[in-house]
């Protein structure tokens, strides 16, 4: 008896190997697709560690910290504030908090100096850039930061970016930071009270365009901004040239204050950084929502609106953290 002709004919030798092969391959995709449609809720707490209370920092974290209710509505989102960058990293590092922002210099140095946990950090996004801002009375005689020898300037707490980009600022003008200038170890939240007040001849600040702590100051005391273009060079060396550019302070950045045109001056780049540890569901849903909401946040943070999908990945100093390379990867053109 002849035997029977088989159940599926087009399912016999090379075209069924093919045949199978093409199916699982699709079926592999369709998943891949679905799955973030199927993927639970993120849940529990997030802490953010932020800045100052006057900083742009802290600033943009109360904004994010909105767009992340609205995205993640079962994520009960904490805000800390800090001293800034430095502190910042140490916070995340050790565990003390999820996600922070921290400029590339301070990233930089804390991994070079091998502070602990800093070979977990990664980079969430690449955001805006600080301006460095040296902050005078309109009368003062300093015209460089070469001028501020024998004078009070309020230089940044220790554990900001401030206080770094300021000690090597002084350094590149040919000043020792301890010895040639007396050192007032303040941030944003009181430096413009205190230079109003005559207690301090200057200010360095580093943050967005404008800080409106600066901007507020312009208004109600006569200050100059004093350029600092001149010290880019200097910065570069000893392995930063990564982390500084010469830029531009328009006029109208700070329309109050007295200079007659723009500034130069030096730019850092700000990462938005967490850890290895940080679940790649949650970093990708993160990363979505400060992208998302760049246009929302730039309306009050101005800084924010040269937030940039085209260039957020790149996060030197700190590898790209999976979940947010995921999220790039999903929206790529």
């Amino acid at each position: 008896m002849p035997s029977a002709p088989p159940r599926f004919p087009w399912l016999t030798g090379r075209r069924a190997l093919r045949g199978l092969v093409a199916g699982l391959v699709a079926l592999g995709l369709l998943v891949w697709w679905l799955w973030p449609l199927g993927s639970p809720e993120p849940t529990g707490r997030l802490t953010f560690s932020t800045g100052v209370p006057t900083g742009v920092y802290h600033r943009y974290g109360e904004l994010l910290q909105d767009a992340l209710g609205r995205d993640m509505p079962e994520v009960d989102v904490r805000l800390v504030p800090s001293e800034g960058s430095q502190e910042n990293l140490a916070r995340v590092a050790t565990g003390q908090a999820d996600f922070t922002v921290a400029t590339a210099d301070a990233v930089s140095k804390f991994r070079r100096d091998g502070r602990g946990g800093a070979d977990q950090l990664r980079g969430v996004a690449r955001l805006y850039d600080d301006y460095v801002q040296l902050v005078v009375p309109a009368g003062s005689r300093v015209q460089s930061a070469r001028d501020l020898r024998g004078l009070k300037v309020a230089v940044g707490q220790p554990g900001s970016g401030v206080r770094l980009i300021s000690d090597r600022l002084l350094k590149a003008a040919g000043l020792d930071p301890r010895a040639d200038v007396t050192p007032v170890s303040i941030g944003i939240d009181t430096m413009p009270r205190e230079l109003e007040a005559g207690r301090i001849d200057a200010f360095f600040w580093s943050g967005g365009l404008p800080t409106n702590a600066v901007r507020e100051l312009s208004e109600r005391f006569d200050i100059r901004l004093v350029p600092l273009g001149d010290l880019v060079r200097g910065l570069q060396s000893g392995g930063n040239a990564h982390y500084y550019r010469a830029a531009v302070m328009p006029q109208d950045a700070y329309a109050r204050a007295r200079n007659t045109s723009a500034v130069t001056t030096v730019a850092v780049p700000n990462l938005l950084v967490t850890t290895a540890r940080t679940s790649p569901e949650l970093t990708e849903r993160f990363t979505r929502a400060v992208i998302n909401s760049r246009d929302r946040i730039g309306r009050e943070v101005h800084a924010a609106q040269r937030v940039d999908l085209r260039t957020a990945i790149y996060t030197d100093p700190l590898a790209l953290h999976e979940g947010a390379r995921r999220y790039y990867r999903s929206v790529k053109p």
